[in-house]
């Protein structure tokens, strides 16, 4: 009996002094002039406030929007130990992640993932802080994965891929089928990536069993990384969460990293039986990674190269095939627009050709559907979250050290005081404009902008219009089970990004 008991006294103990630390540390931080927000409650700070209006996932988003408009374009959220400053205007935007990138630029860690995957996290060029590991990663990604002389080469591996789909597609249209186009897309993303990166396709059209389990890895992910957990606000008290959310993503880590880290030793070893022969046989980039790895003075080593195909591979595919199925889903619900940008294809390739990449300049109509869907459907609504390696002045506030920067991307996309009718599918607003999604113009930043811009900005940009084209030029497509374009659900839900929350069913019609 008096073991139970001082077991609880220690527990008891133990409770205390968290919440009285997290006490003490909002109340030295309210002492600054910290952006403007909700009254905090004690210890617990805004939690109870969010929780009340985050009843799905449209009010959490909607929410920020709501208390920019109370209390400005950039306010403070307490949630318990942790100070999160939401951004919600491109002025500001743009002074944090220009003027004050480096102040700006580490990373705050989901508990979840620091606390399972805490050795990944340390060569994670998501989460690591901007170093030199760091720096080391992203000059992997610019110079050997995605510099333009790399994605000119692999532009016929994205053409066979593309017509990997189209053949699918061919074959559902013979059998007039309805089909699950996000899923099709998601298919086409996935084998494109793990092509470019390790030379293998990882799933079949036919074949759903492998399918659910990428898509599990990859969705997974991002949803582990923003399910809100007790370690995230109070991380004295992490040992109290889910241990089946670490399990979870302890999973799906070991089976992405045997896929990887399995073509890697297959490589090298067939690199090992050619010494001085080798000749780049695959040309991706993991034969790309290993030469630089071999290369003296290297600060790029042999660990480094499957937790950097890693991350690149769970980013590269969800906000690649998100934004394609929603711009799907938008022609749909907005046949005009549809309509439109099947006579600019066909004006300008006729009957019976094929799309290239070297078209997409030519098609100004097609990039203004991408630019508007990355406007109303960002595939990542707040950005990865920034960290403040001290404190900064931002906005004419104070923000304080460790305090985690949500960019709001979401609402910045659709604030009336930058666009007319913002709720509106429009893609004719960009083109006469120069407005772009590439980092430069903050009213549209989806991938980000400054140092920590996503390093595959450049395969995306090159894949999202040539994909889209591709689907549109050769079908016809017909709402599913007779349904009208009005009726499409265009509702949603996101982890870290943002997804369709119902299938979108398309039955596809040869021209």
């Amino acid at each position: 009996m008096d073991y139970y008991l001082t077991l609880i006294l220690l527990i008891l103990s133990f409770l205390v002094s968290t919440l009285l630390f997290s006490f003490i540390i909002i109340q030295k931080q309210h002492s600054k002039l910290l952006p403007p927000g909700p009254k905090p409650y004690p210890i617990i700070g805004n939690l109870l406030h969010l929780l009340l209006n985050n009843k799905n996932n449209y009010n959490s988003l909607q929410t920020f929007i709501n208390l920019s408009k109370t209390y400005g374009p950039i306010i403070t959220l307490k949630l318990g130990t942790l100070t999160s400053i939401v951004i919600s205007s491109p002025q500001i935007a743009k002074e944090a992640l220009q003027k004050n990138d480096v102040a700006l630029s580490n990373r705050t860690i989901p508990y979840t993932i620091f606390s399972t995957l805490e050795e990944h996290c340390k060569k994670s060029i998501i989460f690591l802080p901007s170093s030199t590991k760091w720096r080391s990663f992203r000059r992997a990604c610019a110079t050997r994965i995605f510099s333009p002389q790399r994605l000119d080469s692999m532009q016929i591996l994205r053409k066979r891929k593309a017509q990997d789909l189209l053949d699918f597609l061919h074959e559902c249209c013979k059998k007039g089928e309805a089909l699950d186009i996000g899923e099709a897309i998601f298919k086409t993303v996935l084998n494109t990536i793990s092509n470019t990166f390790i030379s293998m396709d990882l799933v079949d059209y036919y074949d759903n069993e492998k399918f659910k389990v990428f898509k599990d890895i990859v969705f997974g992910f991002t949803e582990e990384s923003t399910r809100p957990c007790l370690g995230d606000f109070f991380p004295l008290l992490g040992f109290l969460d889910s241990r089946a959310a670490r399990a979870r993503t302890k999973d799906r880590y070991a089976k992405l990293y045997a896929v990887i880290d399995g073509a890697m030793e297959e490589r090298i070893r067939l690199r090992d039986s050619k010494p001085g022969c080798y000749s780049q046989e695959f040309n991706d980039a993991l034969d790309s990674l290993l030469d630089l790895v071999d290369e003296e003075s290297s600060e790029f080593n042999r660990h480094d190269v499957v937790p950097l195909l890693m991350d690149l591979f769970v980013a590269s595919i969800d906000t690649t095939s998100s934004t394609l199925e929603w711009a799907m889903a938008e022609l749909m619900h907005n046949p005009t627009k549809l309509h439109k940008v099947r006579e600019e294809l066909h004006q300008l390739l006729g009957q019976n050709e094929e799309v290239e990449e070297s078209h997409i300049t030519k098609l100004p109509y097609i990039n203004a559907i991408v630019k508007e869907t990355l406007r109303l459907h960002p595939p990542t609504p707040l950005l990865v979250p920034h960290k403040a390696n001290g404190d900064v002045e931002l906005g004419g506030f104070t923000v304080p050290k460790n305090a985690q920067i949500l960019i709001n991307v979401w609402s910045i996309g659709r604030d009336s005081h930058i666009w007319a009718n913002p709720n509106s599918f429009e893609p004719e607003r960009f083109l006469d404009s120069e407005i772009d999604f590439k980092g430069k113009n903050f009213e549209l930043i989806p991938f980000g902008s400054g140092r920590r811009i996503c390093p595959g900005l450049p395969l995306a940009s090159r894949s999202l219009s040539f994909m889209l084209a591709s689907l549109l030029y050769h079908f016809n497509w017909k709402i599913a089970n007779e349904m009208k374009p009005e009726d499409i659900n265009m509702s949603f839900s996101f982890g870290i990004t943002l997804h369709k929350a119902q299938p979108l069913l398309l039955v596809p019609i040869k021209i």
